[in-house]
C-alpha cells in the first residue's frame, strides 16, 4: 500500500462493498491460491451449500460450517453416519438441506478417493490449470464468466468421480475463490498482488490466514 493509500481508498471489485464482511473476505480470502488440501474441502462444500442462496448467506454460516463438519477434515466428514446427519439437519449453525449434507459427506468419500490416487486433492486440481494460477483481464464485472470450457471440464470429471453439487457455475466459483483463477479486476488492488506472486503459492503478506 502506497503512503497515500488506506485501506479505505484501495479500489476493489465492486461486489464485495456491501458488508465489512464481504470486504474482509476479499482482501483477505478471495483469490488467493489455496494449496491445503483441508482448505479446498472446505471451500469445495462451502460453494456446494450456497447453490440458490447468497454467499454472505455461507459466510455467517462458516463457523458453524466448521464446527459441524469437523473442521472440515474430509477423513472424519466421510465416517459420518445416519445420527451425524440427524445432528446436521438439526443444527441452525448450516444449511439444513439433506440433498446439500448427504452430498458434502459423499464428496468426504470422493475427495479421499482422489486423494489416494492423486497424492493429495491438490495436485488432482491445480493439475487442471498447470499448477499456476490463471490470469484474468476483466475490466468490469460484466466481463467475468459465470462458467468456462475449464469450470466445464472440471465439473464433468468430478461428477465422473462421485461428487455431487460441482456444477459448472459452483466450480467457477470455487476456482475464483481458491486462486485457481485470479478474477480480481484490472482495477483492483488485489489483482496486482496476487498476479505477483512468483509460484502461485500464497503469501502471508498478501492476507492469507
Amino acid at each position: 500500500m502506497s503512503p497515500t493509500e488506506s485501506r479505505e481508498t484501495r479500489s476493489r471489485c465492486p461486489w464485495c462493498l456491501g458488508s465489512e464482511q464481504y470486504i474482509r473476505y476479499h482482501d483477505e480470502e478471495w483469490g488467493v491460491p489455496v494449496h491445503d488440501d483441508r482448505r479446498l474441502f472446505e471451500f469445495l462444500i462451502l460453494e456446494g451449500a450456497q447453490a440458490g442462496l447468497s454467499w454472505s448467506t455461507i459466510l455467517n454460516k462458516r463457523e458453524g460450517y466448521r464446527r459441524a463438519f469437523a473442521r472440515f477434515d474430509p477423513a472424519k466428514v466421510a465416517r459420518f453416519g445416519a445420527r451425524e446427519v440427524k445432528k446436521l439437519l438439526a443444527d441452525a449453525g448450516i444449511v439444513r438441506n439433506r440433498l446439500k449434507i448427504d452430498s458434502a459427506i459423499g464428496n468426504a468419500r470422493a475427495f479421499l478417493e482422489v486423494r489416494r490416487e492423486f497424492g493429495s486433492f491438490d495436485a488432482y486440481i491445480w493439475g487442471f490449470v498447470g499448477g499456476r494460477p490463471l490470469q484474468g483481464s476483466r475490466r468490469a464485472m460484466k466481463d467475468v464468466p459465470a462458467r468456462t470450457a475449464l469450470s466445464d471440464a472440471i465439473s464433468k470429471d468430478l461428477k465422473a468421480r462421485g461428487f455431487r453439487f460441482v456444477g459448472s457455475t459452483i466450480v467457477y466459483a470455487f476456482m475464483q475463490a481458491v486462486g485457481l483463477v485470479n478474477d480480481h479486476l484490472a482495477g483492483c488492488f488485489r489483482r496486482r498482488q496476487l498476479a505477483a506472486l512468483p509460484s502461485g503459492r500464497s503469501s502471508d503478506k498478501l492476507g492469507r490466514k
